[in-house]
């Protein structure tokens, strides 16, 4: 027996808590399986999956990725109907792929978590049902785009017609032939206004800043088109793959500082806007006067119709206020509108809040954030160990597809828990050198990107730091592959004994 291999002990099982049913809750859930964990829990504030495509409902809703390249790598889809689907065609998918893998029926729906606390290796969770649960790991699935963000514009109080954000959509409320105003022209709104446009009798459109738009027409895919990617499931495959080469090479190389992408990039929406707009006083009111890709790209085709409509009308005067009537701009003029949609984005920095979350020591997440939002590697904070924030601070890149940066996120904590569950720790958190280390790292690359070019954006913090990734994605996926496990404190608790466990159940109850 002498020189033998030792006998290996049996893999540790953990406890894993998933806040949030949208993309990223549905995919861990899937990859945890996969990986031979079952004890989970999924807690889920509302009624069903889906997280922002559950979310928002408005009109003219789309992905501004490539369809095909908006899936679960092991999830294919050859049934697409347009280049870049809609709304409710990706809330269907993430649907079926709940119910093919067994997700759904282990959601826990209509329960919030209002407060987890951690404790010696392991976090308490308490919800809106009241109901607590214990686990040994938390990972926050909880998105970035999930908090309307309403205007701070005086007398909004007083707008006696129907008013509601894109992400609240009023689907009672007929806009034909009405008085209709749209703040904003970002995303969004470049989705809603054309839509919006086609119904009411005279739409206001209110601008504080132009956008950048790239020109890309959302097209019906065929059903000869389906049905041959249908048959031949590497013709989907390569699809996808085609289009992530274009998103990882032009797109997210232009916005991280590589020249020669920025310049096409740059040619291309500039050219956009002049063939576009004929009309030199509109065109000059459509021009940003900062970089392109500064603000989050638009992919449209249909914005730069919508606003030549003899329906349309672009105010840029900015809005002084809104009364019952209206909205009053800065030049004196009332606007009279009987609808007011608000198209004002998102709190991007809210992540896992209004929960109160509670590290060591009782840290709550709103102290650790006071002065900024940062993390490591976008999902580890200081303090808070054992828990995971999916698609946190600085994970965004570019225009890319938000699935694919969860898949290489997945990954990387599979291994973090895989190293529990060889009995290495019980309890993980990363060091404040390397926590340190690393956001200066992301604040050295952001001199380079386009990030920096002169625009206020949902991507910019208080500071005025861009909350992105500053490098290319090839850089990520390279930098993701493994835990550098010398940036984590580690520690072993000595096992609960029957006293122990009695002397802590007194201490709870009391």
């Amino acid at each position: 027996m002498n020189g033998s291999t030792p006998p290996q002990l049996p893999l540790r099982s953990p406890k894993v808590m998933l806040i949030g049913a949208g993309m990223t809750g549905i995919l861990m859930t899937i990859k945890l399986r996969e990986a031979g964990i079952t004890d989970i829990t999924i807690l889920e504030k509302k009624e069903s999956l889906g997280g922002t495509w559950r979310e928002n409902t408005y009109p003219g809703l789309a992905c501004d990725v490539p369809s095909h390249m908006y899936t679960y790598s092991f999830e294919p889809n050859p049934e697409w109907s347009h280049l870049c689907a809609y709304g409710s065609e990706i809330r269907e998918y993430f649907e079926r792929v709940g119910r093919k893998y067994g997700v759904t029926e282990k959601i826990l729906f209509n329960e919030a978590v209002t407060r987890s606390i951690y404790g010696k290796g392991q976090w308490t969770v308490t919800s809106s049902k009241g109901n607590t649960y214990v686990a040994d790991f938390i990972i926050n699935c909880t998105g970035i785009l999930h908090h309307p963000a309403k205007p701070d514009i005086k007398g909004i109080e007083t707008f006696g017609g129907d008013m509601f954000h894109t992400a609240e959509w009023n689907h009672t409320v007929d806009l034909t032939g009405k008085r209709v105003g749209v703040i904003g022209t970002g995303s969004t709104a470049a989705q809603v206004i054309p839509e919006v446009a086609k119904a009411a009798g005279k739409l206001s459109v209110f601008q504080r800043t132009p956008q950048w738009i790239f020109p890309w027409a959302n097209k019906t895919v065929s059903e000869k088109s389906k049905k041959k990617l249908r048959d031949n499931p590497n013709r989907v495959r390569r699809l996808r793959g085609l289009y992530v080469w274009m998103m990882a090479n032009l797109l997210t190389k232009a916005t991280a500082g590589h020249q020669p992408q920025r310049a096409i990039l740059s040619a291309v929406c500039q050219l956009n806007l002049k063939l576009s707009i004929k009309d030199k006083s509109l065109r000059k009111k459509l021009t940003p006067d900062y970089a392109v890709g500064c603000k989050r790209l638009i992919v449209n085709k249909t914005f730069y119709k919508a606003v030549q409509r003899n329906n349309v009308d672009l105010v840029t005067e900015g809005i002084a206020e809104i009364t019952p009537k209206g909205i009053k701009t800065r030049d004196g003029k009332e606007h009279e509108l009987d609808a007011l949609v608000l198209s004002t984005g998102f709190h991007n920095f809210n992540f896992m809040r209004p929960m109160d979350m509670r590290g060591k020591g009782g840290l709550k997440i709103d102290d650790a954030w006071s002065k900024k939002v940062q993390a490591y590697r976008s999902m580890f904070l200081p303090n808070f160990p054992n828990s995971f924030l999916m698609l946190g601070p600085n994970s965004p890149i570019g225009n890319y597809s938000v699935i694919a940066m969860s898949e290489v996120q997945c990954a990387y904590i599979l291994k973090i828990i895989g190293h529990w569950q060889q009995g290495e720790f019980d309890e993980i958190d990363v060091k404040p050198s390397a926590f340190k280390s690393f956001n200066e790292y992301l604040k050295a690359g952001m001199s380079k990107t386009v990030w920096v070019g002169g625009c206020q954006s949902w991507y910019l913090d208080d500071d005025g730091d861009p909350a992105l990734w500053p490098y290319t994605w090839q850089q990520w996926e390279k930098e993701m592959k493994e835990p550098k496990m010398a940036d984590f404190i580690t520690e072993k608790f000595p096992p609960k004994t029957e006293k122990t466990t009695k002397k802590n159940e007194v201490s709870a109850a009391a």
